[in-house]
């Protein structure tokens, strides 16, 4: 390999890193945040937003799309995008995903999101492309894991016994 691709590899790395896991854990860390339910957008407009945005700023370089700045525009915009994409998975807000919810939206995230990575990859930057998609992983772990809590606690509530009704149980008269 030679030099620039080794120049280019730890940005688009970095910038996925961010995107998976310091944006994440920073929503989830502030998730009461009074700032995150004036700004979050419902999931069916973050989603797309993060995707769209993602795929700009990765094949951005690659297809000529980039503006004046290049990543000096767009990676600010792919950190708004993703503190958007957090917020209804990580954030107490009024567009909160119920469990079901959180569990579709992570795990149809993750191959969107790694889409133009495939394209950096078929276009010949495989070292490139293989850094966001490794770097991107945590997406899948989170859906994983947001999964594996969901069960958990349907499991708990399930072996939990029935809280006695006020007044008695009707069917015992």
């Amino acid at each position: 390999m030679d030099h620039p691709t080794h120049m280019s590899v730890a940005p688009m790395a970095l910038s996925a890193l961010l995107v998976a896991v310091m944006i994440p854990g920073v929503v989830h860390v502030l998730r009461r945040s009074a700032l995150w339910e004036r700004i979050s957008v419902p999931a069916v407009v973050a989603l797309p937003l993060l995707v769209l945005v993602h795929a700009w700023a990765v094949l951005g370089a690659f297809a000529g799309l980039s503006p004046p700045g290049g990543a000096l525009v767009t990676e600010p915009a792919l950190l708004v995008a993703a503190v958007l994409f957090w917020l209804p998975v990580a954030a107490r807000t009024r567009h909160r995903l119920d469990d079901p919810g959180r569990c579709l939206y992570l795990f149809l995230a993750t191959p969107l999101l790694d889409l133009p990575a495939v394209a950096v990859v078929a276009a010949g930057r495989s070292a490139q492309g293989l850094a966001v998609i490794v770097r991107m992983l945590p997406v899948g772990l989170a859906a994983a894991a947001v999964t594996w809590s969901w069960v958990n606690r349907e499991e708990r509530q399930a072996r939990e016994p029935a809280l006695p009704m006020p007044g008695g149980d009707p069917l015992a008269r």
